[in-house]
């Protein structure tokens, strides 16, 4: 056994083949329903506890700093493992072969909502999808309380960031309190604080001292095109509007290293610049969105699909999906070179326990936008009380929840 053991490990980088990591992740793409958790299990158990291919320390290292990092999780996870086995090919190869299931899935219920989006029908059950994804961002919200609010000033920024949001909106105002938050993380929780809660000394040298040194180019490169994402997505350059597919691609790719916590998190950016903003789908197709997006495996954020295609069909699907994973599994690969040094800064842990708390806040805003997007009647609160409760209590998956509530609303509206 042990020798099976040394062998298996001996396969790790170069000796793992690529069209293994892709047949690998496509079958875990197309099967990984439950949430990015799920996803990450399986791939814990295929890659760490079968095949031997990494250790568990590594794979609790890699998730981590997926947890501090932006982006979606489970996709930075995936290109952590690819990177890991294969170098920056290996992470391209399982991000992309994670997510092709799920695009090629939306894509088809794309097409198919635009095509019958207007069948009374499809109106009822879409509006029945609405409460029931009002819900589903509620509950998120509630299930980060416990680690995002441990006290009366978490408490008090998410509330703030929640009225903010109603109130007044906008994509500055949301990239404001973000920044905001981690600036008051900062003062607020000093980082002696949080260097104590964490067990870290801030004088210490970093624990990955040891490790190889990278060269100029490995940081370089990947340094200037991030910054070129959210340089790019912040500074709008003129005329941009009059190239589609450029916009789609700029706009997600900024948008993906804005955020940080998941999926639900990235729901009231990308709804305030993609339906109040560039008015690009309606508050109710961004709300079906979501809910396609729920019934698909893989992460939430492929939603993107929906409106890359609604923009610029399937070139803009393409796009919008490559610029809401690809910079944030750019940034993972990145960061896996100084691992233990981001994984405890004093400083960036005293910024995200800020910023996690407004996260809070702008996720209860975000149910509460989507909910006021359908007019609210007995059947509406019945769907979303429903919903609500086979989440808390029954903790039934958000899927047949999803396909549940558009059944409803054919029954009752």
């Amino acid at each position: 056994m042990l020798a099976h053991d040394d062998a298996a490990e001996a396969t790790q980088g170069e000796k793992v083949g690529l069209l293994f990591l892709a047949w690998t992740f496509l079958r875990i793409g197309a099967t990984a329903f439950g949430g990015f958790m799920a996803l990450i299990s399986v791939v814990q158990t295929i890659i760490v506890d079968r095949r031997k291919l990494m250790r568990s320390e590594e794979m609790l290292d890699g998730i981590s700093l997926a947890t501090i990092l932006p982006g979606p999780v489970a996709i930075n996870v995936v290109a952590y493992v690819g990177y890991k086995l294969r170098g920056g090919v290996g992470a391209l190869v399982c991000a992309t072969a994670v997510i092709l299931p799920s695009f090629f899935l939306l894509v088809g219920f794309t097409m198919a909502y635009l095509e019958w989006g207007e069948i009374p029908e499809v109106d009822r059950a879409l509006a029945g999808f609405i409460p029931a994804v009002a819900a589903i961002i509620l509950n998120a919200a509630w299930g980060m309380r416990k680690k995002a609010l441990g006290g009366k000033i978490e408490i008090v920024l998410a509330v703030l960031a929640c009225l903010l949001m109603i109130g007044v909106g906008g994509f500055y105002l949301t990239l404001g309190i973000v920044v905001g938050a981690g600036a008051l993380g900062m003062a607020i929780f000093r980082p002696d604080a949080a260097a104590t809660e964490a067990g870290t000394d801030p004088s210490a040298g970093s624990p990955g001292d040891g490790a190889p040194r990278s060269s100029a180019a490995s940081w370089g490169i990947p340094g200037i095109l991030l910054l070129g994402f959210l340089g790019l997505f912040v500074v709008r350059l003129p005329g941009l509007e009059q190239y589609p597919p450029a916009e789609l691609f700029i706009t997600f790719s900024g948008m993906s290293l804005m955020l940080f916590g998941g999926g639900f998190v990235f729901i009231p950016l990308i709804q305030e610049i993609v339906v109040d903003g560039l008015q690009w789908v309606s508050q109710a197709e961004f709300a079906s969105a979501i809910a396609l997006g729920q019934i698909t495996p893989g992460p939430i954020l492929i939603s993107a699909t929906f409106i890359g295609y609604k923009v610029y069909g399937l070139l803009g699907a393409a796009l919008a999906t490559f610029g809401i994973f690809f910079p944030p599994a750019l940034l993972m690969v990145t960061a896996s070179r100084a691992l233990d040094q981001i994984n405890h800064s004093p400083w960036i842990l005293s910024a995200l326990r800020g910023i996690r708390a407004a996260v809070v806040g702008l996720i209860v805003s975000a149910a509460i936008i989507v909910g006021q997007t359908t007019q609210w009647n007995w059947q509406t609160a019945l769907i979303f009380s429903l919903t609500l409760l086979a989440l808390v209590r029954f903790k039934v998956d958000v899927a047949w929840l999803i396909l549940s509530a558009g059944l409803l609303g054919l029954l009752l509206y």
